[in-house]
């Protein structure tokens, strides 16, 4: 994370839904819009990764990548020498700005539906490519703050009986940490029931669900103020 005097967000959406009735679309845009009052809006980077897919990883990609592991891990700056062939060097042309969007925010916000019990593949193919190898040295995301808006149909708290079905929160949670990012930085927020008010055979999980949103708003107002 930097030390500025203007702080940085990076929000990240992927939602397939833009029609305005994604809910964690409504919960980034909460976020972002409490976070310019207070911040301004010079610090704000808004990726869409529907609107703007990050392409999949490629075998070039993987040649570079491993490249760099032979060499022991090499800072970011100095992958670019290791390049080889121009396949490699549009892999690392896509790669290097998402690195650096991460690696200078003090902030990033995630927008993250639940797919099929996990993670949309939108984000899953960003993670894969802004992963790369010695992309973010021991420690140096220690002090950025993440914070994971995630929406969910259902219900996947203890004691529902889909707890087990969720991989959502707890890949994203292994996922930034083994990254560096700190336990107490990292901040996952959740709405869930969010199918209740659309299909009739939910109607009456309609109260769970407009509280579990109530309580998500609430939280990241809180996040934005603290």
């Amino acid at each position: 994370m930097t030390v500025n005097a203007q702080p940085s967000l990076l929000r990240l959406d992927s939602s397939a839904d833009s029609s305005g009735e994604s809910v964690s679309r409504r919960l980034t845009t909460l976020f972002t819009d409490l976070w310019r009052e207070r911040y301004g809006a010079a610090g704000y980077r808004h990726r869409d990764l529907v609107a703007e897919p990050v392409p999949p990883i490629s075998p070039a990609y993987c040649a570079l990548g491993r490249r760099v592991e032979g060499k022991g891990l090499v800072p970011p700056g100095e992958v670019g020498a290791l390049v080889e062939n121009p396949e490699e060097e549009r892999e690392w042309a896509l790669t290097l700005p998402l690195v650096t969007e991460v690696s200078t925010a003090d902030t990033v916000l995630l927008g993250v539906p639940m797919y099929n019990f996990s993670v949309p593949a939108s984000l899953k193919a960003w993670i894969d490519r802004v992963t790369f190898p010695g992309a973010f040295p021991e420690g140096s995301l220690r002090r950025t703050r993440v914070v994971v808006a995630l929406a969910r149909g259902g219900a996947y708290g203890p004691g529902t009986p889909r707890r087990g079905f969720d991989f959502q929160e707890p890949y994203l949670r292994a996922y930034f940490g083994n990254l560096g990012v700190a336990e107490e930085n990292l901040h996952v927020v959740r709405a869930e029931m969010t199918m209740a008010d659309r299909l009739p055979g939910l109607a009456r999980f309609r109260p769970m669900a407009d509280a579990s949103l109530a309580e998500a708003r609430a939280v990241l107002a809180g996040l934005v103020s603290g």
